[in-house]
């Protein structure tokens, strides 16, 4: 089992910026792939960023350029920071880990609003 706790949430003023962490627990395998999602009322959740154990990261087309996916392996860590946020970035946002084990893992995730 892994656990995942996310982190950093809030209300942020448009414009604004935040850091989201997520720290990983438990039976943690090597290689693996973590990320966050989003999901805001009304509307199918969705890949923000992800980040592999090697580093190698994916963006989805509205968030590149105004966030930054990273990990601390040493600590079982995804950040991601958020600058340049916009309301339509308001949603729960959601820690994935995935890995080679084909095990899949989510957290419970964070809510952050963007409003003036």
């Amino acid at each position: 089992q892994v656990q995942l706790v996310e982190s950093g949430g809030g209300l942020v003023q448009p414009g604004g910026t935040l850091r989201l962490s997520c720290v990983a627990s438990g039976s943690i395998f090597s290689i693996n792939t973590m990320g966050w999602y989003r999901q805001a009322p009304g509307k199918q959740r969705e890949l923000v960023a992800t980040v592999t154990s090697s580093g190698s990261t994916n963006y989805a087309d509205s968030v590149k350029g105004r966030f930054t996916i990273s990990r601390d392996n040493a600590k079982n860590t995804v950040y991601l920071q958020m600058s340049s946020l916009k309301p339509e970035d308001t949603a729960f946002y959601f820690c994935r880990y995935h890995d080679t084990l084909f095990r899949d893992y989510w957290g419970q995730g964070t809510q952050v609003t963007v409003s003036s």
